[in-house]
Formats: C-alpha cells, structure tokens, sequence
C-alpha cells in the first residue's frame, strides 16, 4: 500500500510554500510583553495572495470553483502556515466550508462556496474550548421562532472565538430543546449580537459573542445529524497541524542557534546534554507527524484524541526546550522565538489540552 501523498496534496503544499515564504512571525508583538500589541484585523494582504494561489478553495468542490481537496491537503498546508504564524483564518474557514460541501443545502452552497474560493468570504467558527467528544454544545440555545416565517431564535455566550469581530460570519453550535445541534452561520453585526473584544495569548483579537434573542433564518441553519462533531474533529486535527508546523521552526531555529553558539570553544550543540534534548524533541515532532496524518486521514474520534495529545504536549515540549537552549536570546523580545511559544500555548489549548482528550480517549476505550 502506497502511503505517499498524492500529486495534488503535493501541488498544495508547494504552493502554500510559496505563499507563506515573505511572510513575518513576529509582524504581531506578544500582549503580555507590548501593551497595546493585540491586532486590529487578520492579515488580508496574505488572504488575497491565498486566494489567488486558489489555497482558500483547498476543500470546496469543483463545482464551486475550489480544488475538491481532502483534509490531508488542508493539513499539509496548514504545517506551513503553522511555520510563520500566519495571521488568518485558513483553518475555520477551510473546516466551514468542507461541512458546507458535504453536509449545506445547493441554495448554501451556491451563495457561499464561491465566495470563499474569491477570498470575499472569511469564517470563523464558535467552540475552541470544547475536546469534541463530551456532549452537544450548550452554550447556545435555539428555539423555533414563533411569527410563523421560520428561522430559529439563538441565546447564549459563545467566549474565546477567533476572528470574530472580521469574520465575515461566525458558525455557532446550537442545541435545541429536542438535542440536536444546529451550525448556525451568525453575522457578527446582526440584532441581537454583541461582542465584547478579547486578547488572546497569541496576540489576536478574539471576542465574546453574546446573542440575546438573536435571529437565523432556515437558509443560513446547517441541520444534519453528526455535522458538528464531524466539523470539531476537524478543527482539532487543524490545530495539530498548525503546531507541528510551529515545532518544526522552532526545532530548526533552535538547531541553527546551538550550531552557532560557542562555550569553551566549542559549539554548545557539541555538548551531550544539548544534543540529548534536541533529539528529544525531534521525536516528538515524529510521533506528533505520524498521528496527525492518521487523524487527518481518518476523522476518527479516537485517532483525533491521540494526534491532540501529542500535538498539546509535543509543540510545548519543543518550545519549552527552544527557550532553554537558547538561553537568554530566548527572552529577547526582539527575537521572534517568544512569538512561537505564544502561540504553541494557544494552539495547545485550543479544543481541549491534552489532559482533556486522554479522557477523552479513555471514555471511547470503554465504550469499544
């Protein structure tokens, strides 16, 4: 069995190297460390150059105008956007847009696909707190709306979402009062939302998304049984995919630096217990690499679980060890390495750390 990437896989993620090549990790500085450093709006100058690499259509179909990629190609583009911190929003978008393909309407389908292949159209999408496996989201409420035009009627707080305030629209999990969850595609400036600004560890602008009797047309509701989960394990393979990018680059800076950097005349990369450390963290990026391809390939619960545990300990192992190793210049806020571990810690969290989804994990186990 043949378990190389195919041409097309290959094709994308060359072009996202292209991409991504001029692209500065440290363009935002960390809050913690530059009062006032949070950004204002994702990068659209990069959007628009992934748009017309045609990246932004990796997983609509054809048909729409897209690529009809699978979540292997995503992932492999989204290591290297992982890489250089790249500042927008490829992954909700990308996961929104897969479950719009495979799960929308034709009228849903036709008045967004296009639009995200253009680069007209970014998405965002509610939920970072939650591992996937623990019962349907809760945050929000739908109800039926009763004036008899149809549409559901949403209440509730959505905290921590990414992009929020520049998306173009926000995907919220809804739980109705029967238990099944809708995706509801929810306009940041529509009545009855509210949204407060929050700074995230990474430097973004994330924001709390409160929605007060807030209403959703039938047309803009994406109700299909396992839509959800299927879009949360996603969104979590995502993440995996991005932090192994960032170890990666760190792993390599880290590298280069102990290579350069004399103790006693001798390249501190010479010494045992550097070189113990480093490799260390070069088979965490390994196991971290062979769990997310089966996670991405897959979109099992279960594989999804393990490429998450390694993902949240690998990427803060290797960041951890990047500091250390590169001693004071690691503190040096004029060096990007404090911009990587800001995100590792966000990229960690983000859909449940570790611990989170090792019960996960456990919880499946005995069920099986």
């Amino acid at each position: 069995m043949d378990f190389s990437f195919s041409e097309e896989q290959q094709a994308a993620q060359e072009a996202a190297r292209g991409v991504f090549s001029g692209v500065s990790p440290d363009a935002v500085g960390s809050p913690a460390l530059s009062p006032g450093a949070v950004a204002e709006d994702f990068d659209r100058e990069l959007w628009q150059r992934l748009a017309r690499a045609d990246l932004l259509g990796l997983t609509v179909p054809e048909a729409h105008g897209g690529l009809g990629l699978d979540p292997v190609a995503l992932c492999l583009v989204l290591r290297e956007a992982g890489r250089v911190l790249a500042r927008v929003p490829l992954l909700e978008t990308s996961a929104a847009a897969w479950m719009l393909a495979a799960y929308g309407s034709a009228e849903q389908q036709a008045a967004l696909l296009p639009r995200f292949v253009a680069g007209e159209l970014a998405l965002t999408v509610a939920g970072q707190g939650r591992t996937g496996h623990e019962p349907a989201e809760r945050a929000v409420r739908a109800n039926p709306a009763e004036d008899g035009k149809g549409g559901w009627v949403l209440d509730g707080v959505q905290t921590a979402v990414p992009w929020a305030e520049t998306a173009g629209l926000v995907v919220v999990p809804a739980h109705t009062a029967e238990g099944r969850t809708l995706l509801a595609l929810v306009a940041p400036e529509g009545a009855g939302v509210a949204l407060a600004a929050q700074a995230s560890t990474n430097g973004e602008r994330y924001a709390e998304v409160r929605l007060d009797g807030a209403r959703v047309a039938a047309r803009d509701i994406l109700d299909a049984p396992g839509a959800t989960d299927r879009l949360h394990r996603l969104l979590t393979t995502g993440t995996c995919a991005l932090a192994l990018g960032l170890g990666s680059r760190v792993l390599e800076m880290t590298s280069d630096y102990v290579g350069r950097r004399e103790q006693f005349g001798f390249p501190v990369a010479t010494f045992q217990a550097v070189a113990v450390q480093a490799a260390d963290r070069y088979i965490d990026l390994r196991a971290m690499e062979a769990t997310l391809w089966q996670a991405a390939w897959r979109l099992d619960p279960a594989d999804v679980a393990v490429a998450k545990m390694w993902a949240s300990d690998g990427v803060r192992r290797v960041v951890q060890t990047a500091q250390h190793l590169h001693g004071g210049m690691g503190a040096d806020t004029e060096y990007p390495l404090h911009r990587f571990h800001a995100w590792a810690k966000q990229w960690e969290l983000s859909y449940g750390p570790a611990a989170a989804h090792e019960a996960a994990l456990a919880d499946l186990l005995a069920v099986r």
